[in-house]
């Protein structure tokens, strides 16, 4: 399909239907604690939609509809009907993992009669955001037969602060030692007789002793919420980043029947630990993504000089929340360049390619938005702010292909409770699926 054309519709801002869709997406991140989570819950949807799961142990008779999920990732697929073996590929890049606290070995610990948890900090999270909330435990245990099992502990852990009582210059600035000032409580006894993985292990429905080793992560256990003038507001846990990963996931849905019409191949890649730099299996620095395409292209029968002509021809949407301008530090943003919650996308550009987008992919998003009938706003760091990376240039590394960094504005970002505007998130979903259909 030539750049700009399309031989499919999809739907538009205008018929999507924002309180359902908020609804639905308010629904996934309570259902996704964990990367773990994310994937299954995303997996759940799929099946329901059709899709077939897959495995990577397994000789693939690839169906037109599939996914897989390695670890904390999942990728789904749409091959359309009679894929030429040059098709294109059109993937959504997002991540499943957010900022937060990482259950360590010995997990177990105390002082003066309290009950503790051991927790090492997990990517960059903002650490004063996690103080007097209360959090819960979610993600996997494996067995000693290297099973896994997903577990959550509902509300049972709470960082509490020092009262300004016992530190008076605690509204001065207050510095948390990373280690001494972020174990949580969750009881007081008896320290010999408590036992945190014997804990998640009978809530898994497991034996203690089976336990061999566990991914936990603390997770923030109040409800998304809509808010505001006009309920417009949304704050909710882990939106950075799975408000991409949903809005893929939703856009992939929306239009896969459509997408088995299409000539190229639709693909929503939601990857794990972004936060601490992708260098892992399922990782976008990983082979995964590069794993499953080659693996599609190898059951259409492309010859390694077809593939090459795919990839050459593939586009990547990397998604992944940006920064609305804060109205209390305006100074901290661009002076030029400001962009505002509830005025659409982020188009993210940086100089020294932190985010993957060039002129070229610039276009390909302005297209995309048009579909949608979605405005778009430029993203540009402050000088003297440079800007953290994404998965975007990892997969234009690994890959080749074009891509272009996106996302939604937000406040708060790697706060335990981020906030955004409900319509930026329905749009985000819209000018993916234009996407995915081929704008």
């Amino acid at each position: 399909m030539a750049a700009g054309s399309s031989k499919i519709s999809g739907e538009t801002i205008e018929s999507m239907d924002t309180s359902a869709f908020i609804t639905s997406f308010a629904n996934y991140i309570t259902a996704s604690p964990s990367s773990y989570h994310a994937a299954h819950e995303a997996a759940r949807q799929l099946t329901e939609a059709g899709f077939t799961q897959l495995r990577e142990e397994d000789p693939w008779i690839a169906p037109k509809k599939a996914f897989v999920i390695r670890d904390g990732a999942i990728i789904a697929w749409v091959t359309p009907d009679g894929a030429a073996t040059t098709a294109p590929a059109r993937v959504l890049g997002a991540h499943t993992d957010s900022p937060g606290f990482k259950l360590k070995p010995a997990p177990t610990i105390g002082s003066n009669g309290w009950l503790q948890v051991g927790v090492e900090i997990y990517g960059g999270p903002l650490l004063n955001s996690w103080l007097d909330r209360e959090l819960e435990l979610a993600g996997r245990l494996v067995t000693t037969n290297g099973d896994s099992h997903l577990v959550r502990t509902g509300p049972w852990l709470r960082i509490p602060q020092l009262a300004v009582h016992l530190d008076r210059e605690a509204n001065n600035g207050l510095k948390l030692d990373k280690q001494r000032n972020t174990a949580p409580v969750y009881g007081i006894g008896n320290l010999a007789e408590a036992d945190v993985v014997g804990h998640l292990a009978a809530l898994a429905g497991i034996p203690a002793q089976d336990v061999a080793g566990y991914d936990i992560i603390t997770v923030d256990t109040q409800e998304p919420q809509r808010f505001g003038q006009d309920n417009t507001l949304f704050a909710a846990p882990r939106m950075d980043n799975l408000s991409s990963t949903y809005a893929g996931l939703h856009a992939l849905l929306a239009a896969a029947d459509q997408l088995e019409q299409a000539d190229h191949i639709t693909v929503l890649a939601a990857f794990d630990h972004e936060e601490i730099g992708s260098d892992t299996r399922s990782g976008a620095s990983g082979p995964f993504l590069a794993d499953v395409l080659a693996r599609i292209y190898d059951g259409l029968g492309a010859s390694p000089e077809e593939r090459a002509r795919a990839l050459a021809a593939s586009w990547c949407v990397s998604a992944d929340a940006g920064h609305s301008v804060h109205p209390n530090y305006a100074e901290r943003h661009d002076p030029n360049v400001v962009p505002l919650a509830g005025r659409g996308p982020l188009l993210k550009i940086n100089a020294n390619q932190r985010y993957a987008t060039d002129a070229v992919g610039a276009a390909l998003w302005v297209r995309a938005c048009s579909a949608a009938g979605v405005e778009y706003q430029d993203f540009v760091s402050n000088n003297n702010s440079p800007c953290g990376t994404t998965i975007g240039p990892l997969t234009a590394t690994r890959l080749g292909i074009r891509t272009v960094d996106v996302g939604i504005p937000l406040l708060s970002m790697h706060s335990a409770r981020e906030l955004c505007h409900v319509d930026d998130v329905v749009a985000l979903s819209a000018a993916v699926e234009a996407f995915f259909l081929g704008a």
